[in-house]
């Protein structure tokens, strides 16, 4: 199955990167996922199938909080299968 990953920057007091997740035909699964370090960030979503695990990471400090600046540059999501 394909999915459609947007994230989106919420410059707020406690904002940061979220993750929205759709199906191929844009239809909303998961909504408002904040990217945040050392967790799946699909495990609240296991009953949806998905086959994988999401991780976000920062080069040279894997526990670094993903800034606006960084994000796909030294900051990454990787998916891994089980």
């Amino acid at each position: 199955m394909q999915y459609r990953l947007t994230v989106q920057w919420r410059n707020t007091t406690n904002g940061g990167w979220f993750l929205d997740v759709a199906d191929a035909n844009s239809i909303p699964i998961a909504s408002g996922i904040p990217l945040v370090t050392g967790v799946n960030l699909l495990a609240p979503y296991t009953y949806l199938g998905i086959g994988g695990k999401l991780f976000v990471a920062t080069d040279g400090n894997a526990s670094a909080v993903p800034t606006y600046s960084n994000l796909g540059q030294t900051s990454h999501l990787y998916f891994v299968t089980q």
